[in-house]
Order: C-alpha cells, then sequence, then structure tokens
C-alpha cells in the first residue's frame, strides 16, 4: 500500500505541476501562449478558458474525495493534452513543438492508474477491517 501511494504521489504531482504550468501562461494570456495559439489558426479568446479548466482540474486531481469529479478531470486533462498535441501536428509545426506531449500524458496516465490501485487497496482494507471475527466452536 505504503508503494502504491508514494507512486501515485509522485505521478499525480508531477503531471498537476506541469498541467499547473500551462494553465498559468493561459489564463493571463502570456504572448508566447497567444502566439503558439496563432501558429495553430486557433483564437486567442480561447486561452483564458482552456486555462481555467485546466486550474479546476489539477485543483479537483489533488483534493481528496469527490470521486466522479477525479474522473472527469482526468478525462478533461488528458483530452485537453491528447487535442493540444493534435492540433500542434496537424498546424505543420515542427516535430520539437509536440514530441514533447508524450510526457505529460503518460504522467496523467500513471497519475490516474494508480490512483484507481490506490482506491482498491484503500477499498479491500476497509473490508477486511469490517469482517466479523469467526471462532473456532
Amino acid at each position: 500500500m505504503k508503494k502504491t501511494n508514494l507512486l501515485y504521489w509522485i505521478f499525480t504531482t508531477l503531471f498537476a505541476f506541469l498541467m499547473l504550468g500551462s494553465a498559468i501562461p493561459n489564463i493571463i494570456s502570456d504572448p508566447m501562449s497567444v502566439e503558439g495559439f496563432g501558429k495553430m489558426n486557433m483564437p486567442a479568446y480561447l486561452l483564458p478558458f482552456l486555462g481555467i479548466a485546466k486550474a479546476l482540474g489539477v485543483i479537483a486531481i489533488l483534493i481528496p474525495g469527490r470521486p466522479r469529479i477525479k474522473e472527469w478531470a482526468y478525462a478533461g486533462l488528458i483530452f485537453d493534452l491528447i487535442g493540444g498535441a493534435w492540433c500542434i501536428y496537424a498546424s505543420g509545426q515542427p516535430v520539437q513543438n509536440w514530441a514533447f506531449m508524450p510526457i505529460p500524458i503518460a504522467l496523467g496516465f500513471a497519475s490516474y492508474t494508480f490512483y484507481h490501485k490506490k482506491t482498491k487497496l484503500a477499498d479491500a482494507q476497509k473490508a477486511k477491517n469490517n469482517l466479523p471475527a469467526f471462532s473456532a466452536a
């Protein structure tokens, strides 16, 4: 359980750090973000919306409880990353602009996987603690 919990927090912290690191420039419409969107022929007014959505997703995966919200947050963050990678690739950007994208995607999948492992282990531990003790008669 300790190993699973540790790996969950390592992957989740790294994933959250990368996603929040991309959300903040989007929220403030950083000139570099606006330029990147312009290269993909996408409207700059979409940036703050995406940034706020990413920041809310990061908050959702970091706070305990609310498993349904976590599921939606993981899905949204992964869709954002895959969609972003596709948009960069499809707009004809050089490989070095989108080749980094598998790293945060992999961190997201690892965090999600260990979230479910951690949840299953916690449920099994609860079930084990709640079982009545049988005595030999």
